[in-house]
C-alpha cells in the first residue's frame, strides 16, 4: 500500500509544479503559507501541527519562504526562546494569485474519480491520518 500512497502523492506534486504559475515555490512551501495565513501569527510547532510536515524539514521550508520575504520570523514577546511566523503583504499575494491554480491542482488530482469516489477517498485519507493523533 506504501508504494500507492507513494505514487498518488507524487503524482499530485507533479501536478501542483506543472500547474503553480511561480516555479519556485513548492507544495510543501505553498502549504506552509497556508497554514500560516490562516493562523496569522504561528510557532514552528503550530505550522508542524497543522501541516504535518516534519521539524526538521519545516525549518528548511521556513527559511526558503523567509528568503524570498514572504514570511517573516521574530521572536515571540512573551517566550524568547520561540518563533513567531507571519506572512508578509508579498506571501498573501502569492497565496491569493495560487488558489485558484491549487483548486486546479485538486480537481487533476483526483482524475477520473466519480463525486462517491472523491468523498471516500478524502474520508479514508481523513480517518488514517486520524490514527496517528491518537
Amino acid at each position: 500500500m506504501g508504494h500507492l500512497l507513494r505514487r498518488a502523492y507524487q503524482r499530485h506534486v507533479a501536478i501542483f509544479q506543472a500547474a503553480i504559475p511561480d516555479s519556485d515555490l513548492t507544495a510543501a512551501q505553498f502549504v506552509t503559507l497556508c497554514a500560516v495565513k490562516e493562523q496569522q501569527s504561528c510557532s514552528l510547532n503550530d505550522i508542524v501541527k497543522s501541516t504535518a510536515i516534519d521539524q526538521a524539514t519545516i525549518r528548511g521550508v521556513v527559511e526558503r519562504l523567509k528568503a524570498r520575504s514572504l514570511i517573516v520570523v521574530s521572536p515571540d514577546p512573551l517566550d524568547g526562546r520561540k518563533l513567531l511566523v507571519r506572512t508578509t503583504p508579498e506571501g498573501l499575494a502569492l497565496i491569493d494569485q495560487s488558489i485558484p491554480f491549487a483548486r486546479q491542482v485538486s480537481e487533476q488530482t483526483f482524475g477520473g474519480l466519480n463525486p462517491a469516489e472523491r468523498v471516500a477517498i478524502v474520508y479514508l485519507l481523513k480517518a488514517m491520518t486520524r490514527a496517528d493523533e491518537g
